[in-house]
């Protein structure tokens, strides 16, 4: 076990950059008394309100994403296409709107949970594979929607691994269906090699970041 990410962590203006910092922290949910969690592996950041492909994009403020207007290091749960819980980290000072949406974990503790919460146990590398798959894994569902890091059903721990530059893999979100340059900003960061990430940039090419 590592030391709790501080609140200070999350209230820091560049959502890039907290998005990429989160790779090689861990992770860990109590729901009921029962402990699971693994490392981050791969997120995505969304920079509101000018992100195009943020909830809060251009001010946009309702029930659905309140939360991403709170003071960072809480957690905004919303479910996509109806079906699949997505876990998102809210970062920056109160009304910024800022967010991290983890996509993928290396399951490490509570593996037995996770396998019955996702409904089978001969793939391990499945149970975190994508942000509808983590979430269920770690027994989060849109009524954990604005719970703190600093309390004790969800938070972060930096275990001490130390991530290179070349370690870290930059490539475009996925699924966005938005205009440029939002649909192809390098805002999503996952480690290079880790067989727990949900999908591996395609282009062998480097992703040049556009001028925002």
């Amino acid at each position: 076990m590592g030391v709790i990410l501080p609140s200070s962590f999350y209230l820091r203006e560049d959502v890039v950059q907290v998005s990429k910092e989160l790779l090689g922290k861990s992770i860990y949910t109590n729901i009921n008394g029962l402990f699971s969690g693994g490392i981050i592996v791969e997120t995505e950041a969304y920079r509101g309100p000018e992100d195009k492909g943020s909830h809060a994009f251009n001010g946009k403020r309702t029930a659905r994403n309140e939360v991403m207007y709170a003071e960072g290091g809480v957690i905004y749960m919303y479910i996509c296409y109806g079906i699949h819980d997505m876990l998102n980290i809210v970062t920056g000072v109160s009304g910024t709107s800022h967010a991290v949406l983890i996509r993928a974990l290396e399951p490490t503790e509570g593996l037995d949970i996770m396998r019955e919460r996702r409904g089978f146990i001969n793939d391990d590398r499945r149970l975190c594979k994508g942000p509808g798959a983590l979430a269920q894994a770690l027994g989060l569902t849109k009524f954990h929607n604005g719970l703190s890091l600093q309390e004790n059903q969800i938070w972060i721990e930096d275990c001490g691994t130390t991530l290179k530059e070349d370690d870290i893999v930059a490539a475009p979100r996925i699924g966005l269906n938005i205009e440029e340059p939002y649909k192809s900003v390098p805002w999503r960061f996952y480690i290079r090699g880790n067989r727990y990430v949900s999908r591996i940039n395609a282009s062998t090419a480097p992703v040049i970041p556009p001028q925002l």
